[in-house]
């Protein structure tokens, strides 16, 4: 998320950001949220003020009354009973604001890296490195699922009556498999000079908000039920959460770290495939 004193500081190198996104439904919010943080800035300093006048009356009260001036004293009760009132509703006013201005910056997507190409979609990709060149089979190539089945590997319709559409057991050697995959992917990371960590599986809301935005959220993640948790859709929400209010000293930068989680997402996909397969987009609409 960006920092709101860089959108009020600099708002146009935030709406061509977001125009270099194609982003464009999201310009307004731009001056939507400059405005809203300046009337919460403005209930802030008044309630400020009323607080320092509080303060300043109470003891005046008290001076009063030794001085055995009850009148007097309770004119300026008086003051600091319609002060109190004003005061709770700037502070109510506060609450609904910044509740409005977080909702805004989650989805006032972050700056671009220069070396970001601009594209509106994939599509526009612009290739970097290329290795091997591409083979395509002379036959047609069943769907993972077809593959896993004639191999016993896959129950759809037990997994159906048990968690409902779109789970699976993944049975005998393609269980096998998966589990190999998964040892392949983490050995060859750590032959690499990365450390594996086995994260949380759940997070709690400010994690999940510090990697995606409430629409992302609430589209993509299960939540627990009574409970402040969600299940993460991949282990970069736990890993990034690792670091959450912590400033990292340079000289320990970088943090080469790998990881392996089972992802809980709502669109579901095999995990196995889910796993072994990490794609990087180089469009600037990519990412958040």
């Amino acid at each position: 998320m960006l920092d709101l004193k860089f959108v009020r500081e600099n708002p146009d190198i935030v709406k061509k950001n977001i125009e270099n996104k194609f982003q464009f439904e999201k310009l307004p919010l731009v001056d939507e949220v400059i405005e809203l943080d300046a009337k919460n800035r403005a209930a802030k300093a008044e309630a400020d003020s009323l607080r320092a006048s509080r303060n300043k009356l109470s003891k005046q009260i008290g001076q009063l009354m030794g001085q055995g001036k009850k009148e007097e004293a309770e004119e300026v009760k008086a003051q600091v009973a319609a002060n109190a009132a004003r005061l709770a509703e700037l502070e109510a006013q506060e609450t609904e604001l910044e509740a409005k201005v977080l909702k805004i910056m989650m989805t006032i997507p972050n700056i671009i890296d220069p070396s970001v190409p601009i594209g509106k979609d994939d599509s526009q990709n612009v290739e970097i490195e290329k290795f091997g060149d591409p083979f395509v089979p002379d036959f047609e190539i069943p769907y993972h699922t077809d593959i896993m089945k004639t191999f016993d590997g896959i129950d759809l319709d037990a997994a159906g009556k048990v968690a409902g559409n779109g789970f699976y057991y993944l049975m005998g050697d393609i269980a096998r498999l998966h589990s190999a995959v998964i040892s392949y992917a983490r050995d060859f990371m750590i032959d690499r000079g990365f450390t594996y960590c086995i994260p949380p599986f759940m997070i709690r809301s400010n994690v999940v908000t510090g990697v995606m935005s409430f629409a992302e959220m609430d589209a993509m993640m299960y939540k627990i039920e009574g409970e402040d948790l969600y299940l993460i859709g991949t282990s970069e929400h736990s890993m990034i959460g690792k670091f959450i209010d912590t400033i990292t000293p340079e000289d320990q930068l970088p943090k080469t770290l790998t990881s392996y989680s089972p992802c809980s997402v709502r669109r579901k996909v095999p995990t196995a495939l889910r796993s072994a397969v990490y794609t990087v987009s180089t469009s600037s609409r990519s990412r958040r």
